[in-house]
């Protein structure tokens, strides 16, 4: 099985001035990211616009990440859709090419019981023999994966290996990472950038961290600072993506990260309409940040 633990990108999806996917870019990111350290591609993911990507182009961008790769870091898939049927469909493709680990994020748009979601995942994991990444994002699907559940799944279901939280609260992510009282293999996530040391020092093994799309070697050095044992320079590093977090204010976080990123001089290109646009003062913000953060040295 795939060392889950450290620094996941859920690398940007580079779009041409037409939205068709621009493959050749998406290459260069990926050497972009594993070059400064990070410790796993993960396409299609949230930042990686999965929403809005079609089955066939899901398929192209991750034969295209699996051969850029090239084994030299974990990569995960993000193959969670409404429908049970379409989730075992794009997760049986995930290990069909080759991926190393799937992430399934919670149902969106109906309401979903807890029950729903613990049969849900039971299908899912029961179809292929990769080891599964749970994902809430509550906020963003209208389903929350309660801790309950997730305990359960992690009970009864061994591929079931972790799950990444990005709810944002606190206390729902300790109670994940409680998880592994029970099973201690269990791996919890932070999809919250700015929770990534806290949920190290509990006993969370990483993030998949939206942000280092733009500071790849910065969000990499609080696991590796941590690792070392440098809590305080890993706090500080945590510290120092505050004020481009700060910009999210403006828009879709995707947006502002991709906006950032081509901000940086890399051509990938907006995120789709209508998930593409930021004021003008957002704008303005956003340069200051990169300007500065680019004078420490951080990008």
């Amino acid at each position: 099985m795939a060392d889950i633990k450290g620094i996941i990108v859920p690398i940007v999806t580079p779009m041409n001035e037409d939205e068709s996917i621009n493959l050749d870019e998406l290459r260069v990111q990926i050497d972009r990211q594993i070059d400064a350290g990070i410790d796993g591609i993960f396409p299609f993911g949230t930042n990686g616009e999965a929403y809005i990507l079609s089955g066939d182009e899901k398929r192209q961008i991750l034969e295209v990440t699996i051969d850029q790769v090239a084994g030299r870091v974990p990569v995960y898939a993000g193959t969670g859709c409404i429908s049970t049927k379409e989730t075992i469909e794009q997760t049986k493709m995930a290990e069909r090419l080759g991926a190393d680990v799937v992430s399934i994020i919670t149902p969106s748009f109906a309401k979903a019981s807890q029950e729903e979601l613990y049969r849900h995942y039971c299908a899912v994991a029961a179809a292929v023999d990769l080891p599964v990444l749970l994902y809430n994002i509550p906020a963003r699907t209208g389903n929350a994966l309660e801790p309950a559940t997730v305990a359960r799944l992690a009970k009864d279901v061994p591929n079931i290996v972790g799950a990444k939280d990005s709810s944002g609260d606190w206390d729902n992510l300790q109670a994940y990472i409680a998880v592994k009282d029970a099973r201690p293999d269990f791996i919890t996530l932070s999809g919250n950038d700015s929770l990534i040391l806290d949920a190290l020092i509990k006993g969370g093994a990483g993030a998949i961290a939206g942000c280092a799309n733009v500071y790849p070697h910065v969000m990499a050095s609080i696991y590796d600072l941590f690792v070392e044992g440098k809590l305080d320079e890993a706090r500080e590093v945590q510290n120092s993506i505050a004020s481009f977090r700060a910009v999210f204010r403006y828009g879709n976080p995707n947006t502002v990260v991709k906006t950032a990123v081509a901000e940086l001089g890399y051509p990938v290109g907006k995120c789709r309409a209508p998930f593409n646009w930021l004021p003008d003062e957002g704008i303005e913000e956003l340069r200051g940040v990169l300007a500065e953060n680019k004078q420490k040295g951080m990008c």
